[in-house]
């Protein structure tokens, strides 16, 4: 007897863990969409975007990281454009959009998250999901703050808000390169933007011994954008700037807390950049929130984006209207 509540206990369990997670490894493929490569012009400079699926279904905005741009979704786009409609965009600065010159325009973060802004009221974007990773995560708490009453739900992965997800090393090297404008410090950053430190120090840091996952198409891209000394000053500026966003923490914290939206957070375990437990740290404040670590690095979507996506079609399937559920 006691045997079979054991096992009617277990089944239970199992069929709740289903439903908590939206069934999120249970959904049929779905054919995807095709991708538009598309522009549009936004303070005078032109923003290339990637733009899949029906602008009739809820909308997710995915915004990059270092040093990439909306290539580093090139994988995940497809697998959720048949579902969903997914818009890309490149930050100013990065990838194909219009890179003003650095000697003339200071590049912060509120730099970015103002043109993001522009960009999404370009667009015609009322009520959208956002999707966030590494410098995504600032960018994209900047542009909720501005938009609170657009944004639906949050999707964040390795897009750290809170100093838990930084070591103390990590922490001093931001202070540092915002304090510290010598021309020797200067020069430490500037390496950083280099093609040897970008495969070495990015892209291959967090899969030691399985390097294969990585295509060399992510850094080949990345490294296109980042030739030139003005290109690579652009990210030296942003270096310089990230500090700011540890300092608007709190505020950050506060606002999550005060929205209490519906809320994905998917950590790659393998990243000693922002580490698990900056991922763990937004249940404090969205202690609704649902919490997956995966088998992954910092760039999850280039190592595990099948993975990614079941994710995120089963937290979005949870609030979205029936008539775009997949049975």
């Amino acid at each position: 007897m006691n045997a079979r509540r054991t096992l009617c206990y277990l089944l239970f369990s199992m069929l709740l863990n289903l439903a908590m997670n939206g069934f999120a490894y249970s959904q049929q493929a779905v054919w995807p969409d095709p991708i538009y490569h598309r522009y549009i012009e936004v303070e005078g400079n032109k923003i290339f975007y990637r733009e899949s699926g029906n602008p009739n279904k809820p909308t997710i905005l995915f915004l990059h990281g270092y040093p990439s741009s909306s290539h580093m979704y090139r994988h995940l786009i497809p697998l959720l454009s048949g579902r969903f409609h997914v818009i890309a965009p490149d930050n100013i600065g990065s990838g194909y959009s219009d890179k003003p010159d650095p000697s003339n325009v200071t590049y912060t973060f509120d730099y970015l998250a103002r043109v993001m802004e522009e960009f999404v009221r370009a667009k015609g974007l009322e009520k959208y999901s956002i999707y966030m990773q590494d410098f995504g995560a600032p960018v994209g708490l900047r542009l909720m703050m501005a938009q609170p009453e657009r944004v639906e739900r949050l999707i964040t992965q390795n897009g750290n808000v809170y100093l838990e997800g930084l070591t103390p090393k990590r922490q001093d090297f931001f202070k540092k390169a915002f304090e510290d404008r010598s021309k020797d410090m200067q020069e430490k950053l500037f390496a950083l933007t280099s093609k040897e430190s970008i495969i070495k120090t990015q892209y291959l840091r967090d899969v030691e011994g399985k390097e294969e996952v990585m295509s060399p198409d992510s850094w080949t891209h990345d490294g296109t954008f980042l030739q030139s000394i003005a290109q690579r000053k652009i990210q030296v500026q942003l270096f310089q700037d990230y500090y700011t966003n540890l300092q608007a923490y709190p505020r950050w914290q506060e606002f999550l807390r005060k929205q209490s939206l519906p809320t994905l957070i998917v950590w790659g375990e393998n990243d000693p950049a922002f580490i698990t437990a900056g991922g763990r740290a937004f249940l404090k404040d969205i202690p609704h929130a649902q919490f997956y670590t995966i088998d992954a690095g910092h760039f999850a979507m280039e190592e595990k984006p099948v993975e990614l996506a079941k994710l995120i079609i089963g937290f979005m399937n949870q609030y979205i209207d029936k008539q775009f559920v997949i049975k």
